[in-house]
C-alpha cells in the first residue's frame, strides 16, 4: 500500500512539473503573459545577463521587459559616445588611423542614439504586434545598431597603434552589445508579427516612373536655368515610366566640371540639399554631367531623398583610392559613402582604383536606409561594395572585384544585376560575397536575384566562390541567376576552419549555368538547396517589402519570382 502511494505522489509530482513546464513555455510564448524576469529570460540568447538587467523582484510581460531593456539601451549609447569623444580629444597623441577608427565609431555611435530613441518612441507606446512595415522599421534600426557596434569594433582592432583605446572600449562595446542583443530580442518576440510574408507569388515587374516635379508641374519660380537641365534630363528618359506616373522631385542642381551647372563638385552640390527631408517631400535631385570626379563623396545622416543621376557608367565617374594599406579603415576607405535615408543613384559609376595589392578598398559604402542603385556600376577589388547596414536594392548594376566584393551586413537585395569576380593578388582566391550578421534576430541578408555572374576579362582560373561567412550567422541566397563556369563546383568556401559552419545561412534555388550545378556543393548543415515556399522569403516583396516603398524611386522591380 505504502508503496502504491508513492508511487502515485511520484507520478503526480512528475505530471504537476510537466503541466508546470508547459504553462511556462506557454507564459513565454504569450508575450502579454507576466512571467518572472527568470522565465522572460530564458528565450533570450544570454539569460543569465539578461536577468541582471532586469528588475529582480517584480514580475512583468514581454512588452515591459522589452521596454526596460531599450531604454537602457538608449542611456548607454548616450555613454558609449562620450567616451569615444573623450578619446578623439586627445587626438594629438594618436595616429591618423586611430583616429580614423574612432571617428567611424562616433559616427556610428550617433546613428545608434539615433536609432534607439526613435526605437524606444514607438515601443513605449504600443503593447501588440505591430503591422508588418513597422515591425521591419524597428527590427530593421535594431539590427543595424548591432552591426554598427562589431564596425566600431573591427576598426579598432584592425588598429594596431591604439592597444590603448581598444582596451578603453573593448569591455563597453562588448556590455552594450549584450544589451542591444537584447533589446533585438525582446522586440522580436512581442512586437514582431508571427506571420509577416505576404501570401501574392505572382510575378509582376513595375516599370520606372517618369521624373517629374511635385504634382506632376514644375516650380512657378523656376530660373531658366534649371528648367533646362529639368526638360534635358526628361528628355533622356533616365527614369522612363507608364504614362502617368511620376516621381516627384522638389528641386534639381547641375554639377559640371566646366562651370555650366550649378556646381563643380558633387561635394558641394550635397551641401546645398535641405537637410531632413521627408519622403512626402519629394526628391532633391543632383544631375551629376559626363566627366571623371576624383572626390570622396560623403552623404551624411541628415541629407535625406536625394536623388543623383549621372549620364550613366563610364561617363559620369566618382573616383578615388584610399584604401587599408594606406591607413585608412575599411569604413572610411570608401570613395563614396552615403547614410541618408532614402538615397537613389541612377547611371554613374563608383570606383576604387587602389588596386588588388592594397586590400580592402571600398568603392561604395552604403548605410542609408531605404535606398536604391539603378543602372551603376561598382568597380575595386578586395571589399569594392560594402553594403554595411538597413535595407537596400540594387537593380542592372554592374558589380566588379575579387575578394569578399559584396560584404556586410544590410538588407539588400541584387536584382537583374551582372557579377563580374576579377584577377586577384596571386595566391588568392575569390568570394563574391561575405555577408556579416552576427546575431539570429537580425532581419538581414543577401539575396542575388536573376543576375548574371561572368568572368571579367582578365580572371583566367582563379577559383571564385559564391561567399564565405564573415560572420557566425552570415545569410547569403542566390536564386534564379545565371552562374557561368567560373563558379567553383563546391560554391561555397569557408572562412576559417569550422567557423559558422552550423549557424549561418547559405541557399540557392532553381539557379542555371554551368556553374549552377549543386551536385558537388559543400555539405555543411547550414548550407541549403530550396523550394520556392523557402525562395519566397527573399524576394523583393517579402523580404525587403519593396511594394511599400521601391515605387517612389521611379526604379523598376520585380516584387516575385522571374
Amino acid at each position: 500500500m505504502a508503496c502504491k502511494v508513492c508511487y502515485c505522489l511520484w507520478l503526480f509530482l512528475i505530471l504537476l512539473a510537466l503541466f508546470g513546464s508547459i504553462v511556462s513555455a506557454d507564459s513565454v510564448q504569450n508575450p502579454t503573459s507576466r512571467v518572472s524576469p527568470g522565465t522572460a529570460c530564458k528565450s533570450t540568447p544570454d539569460p543569465s545577463y539578461c536577468k541582471s538587467v532586469l528588475p529582480p523582484d517584480q514580475n512583468g510581460n514581454v512588452y515591459d521587459y522589452g521596454r526596460i531593456s531599450v531604454k537602457k539601451s538608449v542611456s548607454q549609447a548616450r555613454k558609449f559616445l562620450n567616451l569615444v569623444e573623450k578619446y578623439i580629444q586627445r587626438g594629438s597623441f594618436l595616429s591618423a588611423t586611430a583616429i580614423r577608427a574612432l571617428q567611424d565609431c562616433r559616427t556610428l555611435g550617433e546613428l545608434n542614439l539615433d536609432f534607439l530613441s526613435s526605437s524606444f518612441q514607438t515601443v513605449n507606446k504600443t503593447t501588440r504586434f505591430l503591422p508588418s512595415f513597422q515591425a521591419d522599421d524597428i527590427q530593421t534600426l535594431l539590427s543595424a545598431i548591432l552591426t554598427n557596434q562589431q564596425t566600431c569594433l573591427d576598426g579598432l582592432k584592425d588598429t594596431a597603434s591604439a592597444w590603448s583605446i581598444r582596451n578603453g572600449l573593448t569591455v563597453p562595446l562588448s556590455n552594450d552589445t549584450k544589451l542591444y542583443t537584447l533589446s533585438l530580442a525582446f522586440f522580436t518576440k512581442a512586437w514582431v508579427p508571427r506571420t509577416r510574408t505576404r501570401t501574392n507569388t505572382n510575378t509582376h515587374t513595375h516599370t520606372k516612373k517618369q521624373l517629374g516635379f511635385r504634382n506632376g508641374r514644375l516650380p512657378l519660380k523656376m530660373s531658366s536655368r534649371t528648367r533646362a537641365i529639368y526638360e534635358s534630363v526628361s528628355s533622356r528618359k533616365l527614369l522612363e515610366a507608364t504614362v502617368g506616373e511620376q516621381v516627384v522631385v522638389t528641386d534639381i542642381v547641375t554639377v559640371s566640371q566646366d562651370g555650366t551647372g550649378n556646381f563643380t563638385t558633387i561635394t558641394d552640390a550635397i551641401a546645398a540639399a535641405p537637410n531632413k527631408s521627408v519622403s512626402t517631400d519629394g526628391y532633391f535631385l543632383i544631375y551629376v554631367t559626363a566627366g571623371l570626379y576624383q572626390e570622396n563623396v560623403s552623404i551624411d545622416k541628415k541629407k535625406t531623398y536625394l536623388m543623383m543621376v549621372g549620364d550613366g557608367i563610364n561617363k559620369t565617374i566618382i573616383t578615388s583610392n584610399r584604401s587599408v594599406v594606406d591607413g585608412w579603415t575599411t569604413f572610411s576607405s570608401a570613395t563614396f559613402a552615403v547614410v541618408g535615408q532614402g538615397f537613389v543613384g541612377v547611371n554613374m559609376t563608383f570606383r576604387n582604383t587602389a588596386g588588388a595589392v592594397k586590400h580592402q578598398a571600398v568603392a561604395v559604402r552604403n548605410g542609408a536606409d531605404l535606398s536604391t542603385f539603378y543602372s551603376c556600376s561598382f568597380e575595386g577589388y578586395q571589399d569594392t561594395l560594402y553594403v554595411h547596414s538597413l535595407r537596400q536594392f540594387y537593380r542592372e548594376c554592374d558589380i566588379y572585384g575579387t575578394v569578399d566584393f559584396i560584404f556586410g551586413n544590410a538588407k539588400v537585395v541584387f536584382q537583374s544585376c551582372n557579377i563580374y569576380p576579377r584577377l586577384p593578388m596571386s595566391g588568392q582566391f575569390n568570394a563574391i560575397t561575405a555577408q556579416g550578421r552576427t546575431d539570429p534576430n537580425q532581419d538581414t541578408g543577401i539575396c542575388i536575384h536573376n543576375c548574371t555572374i561572368r568572368a571579367a576579362e582578365d580572371l583566367g582560373g582563379v577559383a571564385t566562390y559564391l561567399g564565405r561567412p564573415w560572420k557566425e550567422y552570415s545569410r547569403t541566397v542566390y536564386m534564379q541567376s545565371f552562374m557561368d563556369s567560373v563558379i567553383n563546383t563546391a560554391g561555397w568556401r569557408e572562412w576559417d576552419g569550422n567557423f559558422a559552419l552550423t549557424t549561418l545561412y547559405y541557399a540557392e534555388y532553381s539557379n542555371s549555368g554551368p556553374g549552377s550545378s549543386t551536385a558537388n556543393r559543400v555539405t555543411w548543415p547550414s548550407y541549403h538547396v530550396i523550394n520556392s515556399t523557402d525562395a519566397s522569403n527573399f524576394t523583393v516583396s517579402n523580404f525587403l517589402l519593396g511594394d511599400d516603398w521601391i515605387p517612389q524611386t521611379g526604379v523598376t522591380y520585380t516584387d516575385n519570382f522571374i
